[in-house]
């Protein structure tokens, strides 16, 4: 069976670096990583490898959106590790229907 395991980080995320950071993605992301757009994703909670690497593939140009590549292209990679972290420690709850 293989076991795939991310690489470790050579430093720590910094959250609080990246809740500052985030003030510039509030306007499509929300102050709290809710969507205030309809087409802007949701960002509370989310995985934190996930949301690194959708913002490495914006940066790169690998993934397409024209808002997005803009917004990545200022974007440190420990701006992207830092963003990633907060995201995904925000906690989120799920409500029954």
């Amino acid at each position: 069976m293989l076991l795939l395991v991310p690489a470790a980080r050579s430093t720590a995320a910094d959250v609080a670096a990246g809740r500052a950071k985030a003030a510039q993605c509030a306007v499509c992301h929300g102050a709290n990583g809710i969507a205030t757009l309809p087409d802007a994703p949701n960002l509370a909670g989310q995985s934190e490898i996930y949301l690194a690497k959708a913002l490495r593939d914006f940066k790169s140009g690998a993934r397409k959106n024209e808002m997005m590549t803009m917004m990545a292209a200022g974007l440190s990679d420990a701006d992207i590790e830092n963003l990633a972290a907060y995201y995904q420690s925000i906690e989120i709850s799920v409500k029954q229907p």
